[in-house]
C-alpha cells in the first residue's frame, strides 16, 4: 500500500532574515534625517532596516554619540553625516579618523550638505559660501530653496545618478594628497546613498 503523504496545517512563517541594520547619525537635527527619511519611504527597500536620528552634535562628539548608540545595539553599518562649516580643521579631519577607527563610516560634505543638492544639476569645483549654496539651488530649483525642506529626497530624486557621478568626478580630482578639511568642495554623501541603493527594489 503506497504511503499517504502527510500534510501540515501550519502557517507558513516569514523567515526572510534582514540583511542589513543601518544607523545613521546626523550633525543635523532636520536637514539631513529629513533628506534620508525621505530616501527610505520613497524606496522600496528589501530586508534593510535603518535607524536615522539627527543629534545637533558636530565632528567628534557626533562620532563619539555615534559610538555610543553603536554599542547599544547590533548594526551592520554605521554612519556619521556632518559638514565642514567653520570647525577646526583638525576637528573635522580628527573626527573622520576617529569614526575609521572605530569602523563607522563618514558621509561629510566641505563646506555644506547642500552641495550634495547642486551636484543634482551640475559638476562643481570651485569653493562656495553657506549664502551661495541657497542662492544656487534656488536657481536650478526654478523656486525658493528652503532648508530643512522634507521633499528633496522626491525632487531631486530623478537627478541621483547624475549627482553620485559628479561627487566621485570631485572626489577623484584632489588625488592622493586629498585632505578633506581643506578640499572645498568635497563630499561623500555619495557612498551612502550608493549604499542605500544596493537595498532598494
Amino acid at each position: 500500500m503506497p504511503r499517504r503523504r502527510q500534510i501540515s496545517y501550519r502557517r507558513r512563517v516569514d523567515t526572510r532574515e534582514v540583511r542589513q541594520r543601518f544607523l545613521i547619525v546626523c550633525e543635523g537635527e532636520r536637514t539631513e534625517p529629513n533628506y534620508f527619511e525621505s530616501f527610505r519611504t520613497n524606496n522600496r527597500l528589501s530586508n534593510v532596516q535603518i535607524k536615522i536620528t539627527g543629534v545637533g552634535q558636530s565632528t567628534i562628539k557626533l562620532v563619539q554619540e555615534a559610538e555610543k548608540l553603536k554599542r547599544q545595539d547590533d548594526y551592520d553599518q554605521v554612519w556619521c553625516v556632518f559638514d565642514r562649516d567653520n570647525f577646526p580643521a583638525g576637528d573635522f579631519n580628527g573626527a573622520i579618523s576617529r569614526a575609521e577607527k572605530k569602523n563607522i563610516k563618514v558621509a561629510y560634505s566641505n563646506e555644506a550638505f547642500e552641495l550634495w543638492y547642486l551636484l543634482h544639476f551640475n559638476y562643481h569645483d570651485t569653493a562656495l559660501s553657506r549664502s551661495s549654496y541657497q542662492q544656487r539651488l534656488t536657481k536650478q530649483l526654478e523656486f525658493p530653496y528652503r532648508k530643512n525642506d522634507p521633499k528633496m529626497y522626491e525632487t531631486l530624486q530623478d537627478k541621483q545618478a547624475v549627482a553620485i557621478r559628479n561627487a566621485e568626478k570631485l572626489l577623484q580630482s584632489y588625488g592622493s594628497t586629498h585632505n578633506p578639511a581643506n578640499d572645498n568642495p568635497c563630499t561623500t554623501v555619495h557612498q551612502l546613498v550608493k549604499e542605500l541603493n544596493r537595498f532598494v527594489k
